[in-house]
């Protein structure tokens, strides 16, 4: 049994084929080559067009089909991971109404903020586990109070994993885990969140049904399946957004799991059996894949949005003509605190951990007789390790407080510099481990449709790359550079 995992990504699709009875990768590959671009028109604005997604991804699954490397009608089941908290809304003939508002937007913080005062801090950190904040429901409101002629065509809203299995199968569905990303889902009475809906004034109708993370989301539509080269019995059977699907694809299922991982945005995850909440709301809780209603397991996520898309605008600007692992090896050319330049990267919208505060990006104390190319790309690289750093700190007030870390070994990871910094300056060790977004989709895939009977044994054969740990020689100097930064933010807030 073959077995497709497709990752929505806000730079690319990505895809993977995996044959189930060894877990093994056969063949993965993205669409498009160039990055898909963020739409913003106006500051603090952040879209992207659902139907493009829709057509990457079926351009990456033909691409994948090509390489003969498989035959695309063993493919039994389809695993979809995709970039959380967006929005997707459609019309009565399912046709997307208007842009998807993404993650990173930031429109809607103000809205999110009063919803929290008038609904209750007590009901949504008890029931919610998070303030609406800048989330799904708050953009959705924003959109019914802005546009409401674009509005009044809504008939249904989700998630933009919703919105691609939907495409695959003309069915759609959703899941707790899903709702809670979009603040819409009561941990209490384990239903969409009535007091949220009535304060927003949303129909319990605009939702799709509620199916479990691992279950049959719809069976692919026979035309759907003739274009892509599938056979028309596939299913899609698991459905999570990227975090929640990278702590699942490294294993991390269980109390006192952490997983991290640094691509657009940097993320560390912690697994609870508790209905835990951070009550400065700087980090968020959301259900995990394998949350049940019999069987709790939260996913406490601190995000910082801008990371790896830092390391892109460098590079787009500064080294276009290097790669990405070229960088790597000139910002290991030169030392570390990158002889005093300092990179605050905070210019991908509202940041969480400052309580969705617009913060910005700059590089500060640059002396143009001391710093070039390779300080600039370290000092990057240092101050998305330090901010990620700065956001393991607030998870200690959520009650998660990590050890050691499990991240697949890509995205900014392939960077010396960067995993060292992050290890030294959080005094935790880190695992790298052989797996991405679409590998881990497929193997919920493989858990959805039944061919494994557990989540663990669905990952069990995940490989162990290397382990980082903090190195005693670096730790000083790290150490300064990291107060030297956390100083320089803290005067900026």
């Amino acid at each position: 049994m073959l077995l497709c995992g497709v990752d929505v990504g806000t730079s690319s699709i990505k895809v993977s084929v995996v044959d189930a009875s060894n877990q093994q990768l056969i063949y993965s590959t993205s669409f498009p080559e160039i990055e898909n671009e963020i739409s913003s028109p106006a500051p603090g604005f952040a879209e992207q067009d659902p139907e493009h997604w829709w057509y990457c991804v079926q351009q990456a699954i033909l691409k994948a089909n090509a390489s003969n490397t498989y035959k695309p009608t063993e493919i039994a089941a389809i695993g979809i991971s995709y970039q959380m908290h967006g929005l997707v809304v459609l019309d009565k003939k399912n046709e997307v109404v208007r842009p998807a508002i993404i993650w990173c937007d930031s429109r809607s913080v103000e809205i999110g903020n009063k919803a929290f005062d008038a609904i209750g801090h007590s009901y949504c950190q008890s029931n919610l586990l998070n303030s609406p904040g800048n989330f799904t429901a708050s953009k959705l409101a924003w959109v019914k109070l802005n546009q409401p002629d674009l509005y009044e065509k809504i008939t249904q809203v989700m998630l933009p994993g919703d919105f691609i299995a939907g495409r695959l199968t003309k069915q759609f569905t959703t899941t707790a885990s899903a709702l809670s990303e979009g603040i819409l889902y009561d941990f209490q009475n384990d239903r969409l969140s009535d007091p949220l809906l009535d304060y927003f004034g949303f129909d319990k109708t605009l939702f799709p049904a509620i199916h479990e993370v691992f279950s049959n989301h719809g069976v692919i539509d026979a035309d759907v399946a003739s274009s892509l080269g599938l056979n028309n019995r596939v299913q899609v059977t698991y459905k999570a957004g990227d975090q929640p699907n990278n702590a699942f694809s490294l294993g991390v299922l269980q109390p006192g799991d952490i997983a991290t991982t640094a691509g657009t945005s940097g993320v560390v995850y912690g697994v609870s059996n508790e209905l835990k909440y951070d009550k400065f709301n700087r980090v968020n809780s959301f259900a995990h894949v394998n949350y049940l209603k019999e069987s709790k397991r939260i996913g406490v996520l601190m995000c910082i949005n801008g990371t790896g898309i830092l390391n892109r605008w460098v590079k787009q600007t500064v080294c276009s003509e290097l790669s990405y692992s070229q960088m790597n090896e000139i910002a290991a050319s030169t030392t570390i605190g990158s002889k005093g330049l300092v990179c605050v990267p905070f210019g991908n919208g509202a940041e969480r951990i400052f309580q969705n505060k617009l913060v910005g990006a700059s590089f500060e104390k640059l002396d143009f007789n001391r710093h070039g190319r390779a300080e600039m790309i370290r000092s990057a690289q240092e101050g998305i390790a330090f901010s990620m750093a700065y956001g393991i700190e607030m998870l200690a007030d959520a009650g998660i407080q990590p050890a050691k870390l499990k991240a697949g070994f890509a995205n900014m990871y392939l960077s010396n510099v960067f995993a060292q910094t992050i290890v030294n300056a959080a005094n935790v060790s880190v695992d790298l481990l052989e797996s991405d977004g679409a590998f881990g989709a497929a193997l919920g895939a493989g858990l959805g449709i039944g061919y494994f009977a557990t989540a663990e044994e669905a990952v069990a054969n995940i490989k162990h790359i290397k382990s980082i740990n903090p190195n005693k020689d670096e730790l000083e100097h790290t150490k300064i550079a990291y107060e030297t930064w956390k100083d320089l933010v803290n005067e900026k807030l």
